[in-house]
């Protein structure tokens, strides 16, 4: 238990880093002109559902986390 709440801890932390990660691939996607200016609005929406996605999987294991706490200190009467 102690282990798996060290790696839902670890999520939560790295969440801004993925964040921060997609803001700047688009930076550089542009910068090396890989895209043109007027596509930058489409690859900042793919990059943000793909940080999304990262979220996603952090509520998840904090939800899971949760359950397990539930079932290891439910009915302790």
């Amino acid at each position: 238990m102690i282990l798996f709440a060290a790696v839902v801890f670890f999520q939560v932390i790295n969440l801004p880093v993925e964040f921060n990660a997609s803001s700047r691939a688009r930076e550089q996607l542009v910068a090396q002109g890989i895209i043109a200016g007027n596509e930058e609005h489409y690859v900042a929406k793919v990059l943000n559902a793909a940080a999304l996605t990262y979220v996603a999987a952090t509520l998840q294991s904090i939800m899971t986390l949760a359950y397990y706490l539930f079932i290891l200190l439910g009915d302790r009467r």
